[in-house]
Formats: C-alpha cells, structure tokens, sequence
C-alpha cells in the first residue's frame, strides 16, 4: 500500500543522512520529490535518479535554504514543475558544537541561520500553496537536544527548540485550513554528522542513557516522517514525536 501516492514533496537537505533516507522513503510510498542540495551535484545526482527509480518525478535543486531568496525561486520552480506541494519537509541543518565561553557569534550565527531561519524561509513559501489547496502538512526536524539541551551545544538546541515553537504556532495558524505542522526530535541517529559518537567510552556512555539500548537509524526517522506526512496522521497537529529510543524518558 502506497500511503502518498500522487503527492508532491518538498525535501530539504536531502543529498545525504536523514534527509536522503526521508526522500527514499516518500518516494517509495508513491509521491513525487523535489529536493535540495548544497554542495555535491553527483551526490544529488544519484539520489534523483534513486528516486526516479520509484516510478515518480522527482528532482534536485541546489539551494541555499537559509537563503530567503533562494527559497522563494526554489519554490516557485517546484509549483511550476510540479503542480503544487502537498508534504514540506524541513530538514535542513548543521552542527557546529562548542561551549559557551569559546564560541564565536559567527558560529552561533551560522547555527541560528541554517537550522531556524530556514525552517521561516520555506514554510513562508509553502503555505500559500498549501492554502490554496486548503490541505497540507509542514514537518519540521527538531531534535532531542532541543528539548533536553546539551552542553556544549547552546546554539543547536536553541536553533531546535524555537523549531518546536515555530511548529506549534504555524500548527495553530493553519489547522482552520487543514493543514498541519508537527515536529520530529530525533535522539542519536547513526549518520555521518553522529560517527563520532560510537568511538570507544562515549558511545558506551551515551548508550547507557537510552533505554533501547541503541543508536536509532536515518530508515527510522524516515518512517516516522512517512507517518506524518501521510494521512495516518490527519487530526495529529501542533506535535512533537520524539523518536530517541526514549532518551526522554
């Protein structure tokens, strides 16, 4: 059973980890992707084409989404592509961890503007379409760290936590049109932005804090987003799952 069969899907992100893997995922399931992409064009390549494998359209557009401009071409080259979209999933984001007392505004700056600010710029482009179409649904990727917070990572979870605000007033705003915002806080995902983590006494610590007693996996987190890009999920809005192996306990 396909469960987005003839949908249309937006991705950002999407060239490598959670956001591939998402992409494949919606694809599989019968909808159509557009996805972007910084800086590999033979990575994005290959996951077109991956996807296209699925019997859909889909397509790579490199753009920047902390970028306002770029957002608004990307999406309205999407809408004239496409049609229109019917899942938008916000998934773009970096990490650039240090304490408090080391870290640069620079730093903080570049978190801030690719993980928050691109959540704004595609979710302001999308939502026209969307209320045209007076349905929707707006999946934004938090994280576990913007709930719990973490040292040494103070901009990343701030970046996160005010995702999980943003969805929760986007989910307010928009549910009289039918269209709903929920939000996805993944704990340790094995990707290449967490190898680092499985090393020796530190995966073994952080390990010991998850009841699962794993790391979780990109198919994971993808299957959690088919779920609520899907009408599995129709009067599910304003949320938060946090799929962490339950790290939130």
């Amino acid at each position: 059973m396909k469960l987005l069969e003839n949908k249309i899907a937006i991705v950002t992100g999407a060239s490598r980890g959670i956001g591939e893997a998402i992409a494949l995922k919606l694809a599989e399931h019968g909808a159509s992707v557009a996805f972007t992409y910084l800086s590999s064009d033979e990575k994005a390549k290959a996951l077109e084409e991956k996807l296209q494998g699925f019997g859909v359209q889909a397509r790579a557009y490199k753009s920047n989404a902390s970028v306002f401009a770029e957002c608004e071409f990307f999406v309205n080259e999407v809408l004239k592509e496409f049609g229109t979209i019917d899942v938008c999933v916000n998934n773009a984001g970096i990490s650039k961890d240090n304490l408090l007392l080391r870290m640069s505004q620079e730093q903080w700056d570049d978190v801030i503007k690719v993980n928050l600010n691109s959540v704004f710029n595609i979710t302001k482009q999308v939502i026209r379409p969307m209320m045209k179409a007076r349905k929707g649904s707006i999946i934004n990727m938090s994280s576990i760290i913007g709930i719990r917070g973490n040292a040494g990572q103070s901009s990343y979870a701030a970046s996160k936590a005010g995702i999980i605000g943003f969805t929760k007033s986007i989910a307010q705003e928009l549910g009289s049109r039918n269209i709903r915002c929920n939000s996805i806080a993944p704990g340790f995902i094995e990707t290449d932005m967490t190898h680092y983590l499985k090393d020796g006494d530190a995966s073994k610590s952080f390990l010991e804090k998850i009841p699962l007693g794993r790391f979780g996996s990109a198919e994971e987190i993808a299957n959690t987003t088919l779920f609520l890009a899907s009408d599995m999920s129709s009067y599910i809005t304003g949320q938060v799952i946090s799929a962490c192996g339950g790290l939130n306990i």
